[in-house]
């Protein structure tokens, strides 16, 4: 179960928190300082001055609190360089009582994580619409565009994020990859994927049970292009991006299908991945409604 959070949110953005594991540490300084290598001591002394570290409690925490395993901790992110302003527009398709359905644009991540906080969608949602238990409730890249659905009721949370788990709706997305002569379309792609050892979070597909589904199809050729209409049947990790590349038509601009390219901090605005959410489907787990929300996005 997750915890009430003793700290409140912050520009948007709520507290992260962790629950304190056996170990060898004394004092919660040392500890801080060997979990997050990458925050100085002056850091983390800075914000327990502040009262920005406490525990479930909601006791400030200080350098030399003794560490109290199964306590729970809660502290904001924050970036050691400033966040660089991510100049791309989310839109809101639909809000009602439960859920908000957004259009993301390319480069723009759903949640904080590595150098993106206040630059994600998440919270540039939360901070427009004071809607502070805004949450996902199903992935989609930072790269790709395109529909995502939030729940901000957490008393009707698990209905809705139980469609995505019995895979009850129906997802569509568009591509632009290149046209293979030969290639028998439609077509229904299954392999086994799964990560590759030592590359972070990129996925390949090996030998073995298959446990990727895509249906794949041809919506219109573009000169040397194709428009495709990709619908995932299984939810894997990069799966449109991995079976288009496995089939030799990886999506136009992938940096990391069929081998990662190498880039800088920058992004190249004026080339996204040519991959979109067109549109979601599925009946309201509430009233049993059908609901239909589509992209206004083009590729």
């Amino acid at each position: 179960m997750k915890p009430i959070p003793t700290l409140p949110d912050r520009d948007g953005l709520a507290p992260s928190y962790f629950w304190l594991q056996p170990g060898p540490w004394t004092c919660m300084l040392d500890f801080l300082c060997q979990r997050y290598d990458a925050v100085s001591a002056e850091a983390w002394r800075s914000r327990m001055q502040r009262g920005e570290v406490r525990n479930q409690h909601g006791e400030c925490l200080q350098p030399d609190s003794p560490y109290r395993v199964g306590d729970c901790i809660f502290y904001y992110r924050e970036l050691a360089q400033p966040e660089a302003v991510i100049p791309v527009q989310e839109h809101i398709l639909h809000l009602d009582e439960h859920v908000l359905v957004a259009d993301k644009p390319h480069f723009l991540p759903v949640i904080p994580t590595g150098r993106f906080v206040q630059q994600t969608l998440l919270v540039r949602l939360k901070k427009t619409t004071g809607l502070k238990h805004l949450v996902p409730i199903h992935r989609l890249d930072r790269e790709t565009a395109g529909v995502i659905v939030f729940s901000h009721r957490p008393e009707t949370r698990g209905k809705y994020q139980s469609m995505f788990q019995q895979r009850t709706m129906q997802k569509v997305y568009e591509a632009i990859a290149p046209l293979r002569p030969g290639l028998a379309l439609p077509l229904l792609h299954r392999s086994r994927m799964e990560e590759i050892p030592g590359q972070f979070f990129r996925m390949h597909e090996v030998d073995g049970e298959p446990n990727a589904e895509t249906r794949i199809s041809l919506i219109e050729p573009r000169g040397q292009w194709g428009l495709y209409r990709l619908e995932p049947v299984t939810g894997r990790r990069h799966q449109l991006r991995v079976h288009m590349a496995g089939l030799g038509m990886p999506i136009v601009n992938d940096l990391f299908y069929p081998q990662p390219v190498p880039v800088g901090v920058a992004d190249d605005l004026d080339r996204p991945l040519k991959l979109l959410a067109r549109s979601l489907s599925f009946i309201d787990p509430l009233d049993q409604s059908p609901r239909h929300f589509e992209s206004r996005r083009a590729l």
